[in-house]
């Protein structure tokens, strides 16, 4: 009796395991991004803000009733290294989606292999017009961050107030750099004529010693000065350029786009910075006039970094991840095809407000936020002052 109660036990059991659903493979994406060298002030901080809305999601269940795994590579900032890492990841990683890159020769170099792979691409910081431009288009790229148009013009609305016509220019040498210049220059000179471009300097991406250019420029006499130094290379560049009285005779009148008012680069500079100077930042912590799921993200952001002043970056990562989630459940599917058209016009409730995919040219409409430095005694850095968010809407087209 015994031994034919445990033989039915276990028929029991054997045919009772094939029930038990296999745990559900999880959403594979990749996440390819500077994590070294000077670019790694904004891309690892970025990883993390994709990270945190990862875990976010998976503690909820994940999406389509599957977990989310990100797997994140180091692209050193180089295009070559992008493309070979996001080829690496699609075949070997079996990522379904990437999203990432942060140079402007990174993005547009990755956007081919996801066409070819038909892999949704979604690039977070990347802002070079070429890589949305209509001859680059394809189904699968879309872009969560702000562009080169849309950051120049808003520098020059700002400018365009200033009491000067003697206008230069100090911007890095590649696409980003002289995209965002262009458009700068071409804006200013359209709402406000009688400026005169006196200057422009051209150092490469990661140059080590601007001094050339610097006094190259101050020989000038400009009476402002427009540039897109980001990161590390804004941080070299303005610790290079103090001591000379660069920005003193400028009168501070000096404009740094490629987030040089971030955080990052205001805490790696200290006393050191430049107050006075304008810039900009994809995000800040102290937004006064921010709506209330701004002030959550913050606090979540505070306990998931444990940082007292969290990173201006992680938003980017992020939003762009909002949206890739946002896609599939739109879709319905892990298709690529598929979440591919859910992306179009694509609006979603992000911590800065509703942000939408524009169908036309698959571009967020993404501003940022601009003020003039100023230390505060509340904080061991720079911040911005007459801080104000620019709707970019008239600026996109």
């Amino acid at each position: 009796m015994k031994r034919s109660a445990l033989l039915s036990l276990a028929s029991a059991a054997a045919v009772a395991v094939p029930l038990v659903a296999p745990m559900a493979q999880p959403i594979k994406v990749g996440y390819p991004m500077i994590l070294s060298g000077p670019g790694a002030l904004f891309g690892e901080p970025s990883l993390k803000g994709a990270q945190m809305y990862v875990d976010e999601v998976n503690a909820k269940g994940g999406v389509l009733g599957r977990k989310i795994e990100l797997i994140g590579r180091d692209t050193k900032g180089n295009a070559d290294e992008a493309v070979r890492v996001v080829r690496d990841m699609i075949l070997r990683d079996d990522v379904q989606f990437v999203v990432g890159t942060l140079t402007s020769a990174e993005g547009p170099a990755v956007s081919p292999i996801a066409k070819e792979n038909k892999v949704v691409f979604i690039a977070p910081i990347t802002k070079t017009d070429q890589l949305t431009a209509p001859e680059n288009l394809h189904p699968y790229v879309f872009r969560s961050a702000s562009t080169t148009t849309i950051e120049g013009r808003s520098a020059a609305e700002i400018v365009a107030k200033w009491n000067v016509k003697r206008v230069a220019t100090m911007s890095p040498d590649y696409a980003y750099g002289q995209d965002a210049t262009k458009a700068f220059v071409e804006h200013l000179k359209k709402i406000k004529p009688d400026t005169e471009i006196v200057d422009q300097q051209w150092p490469k991406l990661g140059e080590a010693d601007y001094t050339p250019f610097i006094n190259a420029q101050m020989g000038k006499k400009p009476d402002a000065v427009f540039s897109s130094l980001w990161g590390g290379h804004f941080v070299t560049f303005a610790k290079q350029a103090v001591p000379l009285g660069y920005f003193k005779s400028l009168d501070m009148k000096f404009i740094g786009a490629g987030e040089a008012g971030s955080i990052e680069s205001a805490r790696a500079m200290g006393p050191d910075y430049p107050i006075g100077i304008w810039s900009n930042s994809y995000d800040v912590f102290d937004w006064p006039a921010g709506p209330p799921a701004h002030k959550e993200y913050i606090t979540r952001l505070k306990a998931y970094t444990k940082a007292e002043y969290p990173s201006s970056w992680p938003i980017t990562g992020y939003i762009s991840m909002q949206f890739l989630v946002e896609g599939i459940k739109k879709a319905n599917s892990l298709d690529s095809d598929k979440v591919a058209k859910a992306l179009l016009d694509l609006s979603i409730d992000t911590p800065i407000g509703k942000q939408t995919l524009r169908a036309k040219d698959h571009q967020a409409n993404r501003g940022q936020f601009w003020g003039k430095m100023k230390m505060d005694p509340k904080y061991p850095f720079a911040v911005m002052d007459e801080l104000t968010y620019i709707d970019p809407a008239p600026f996109m087209d």
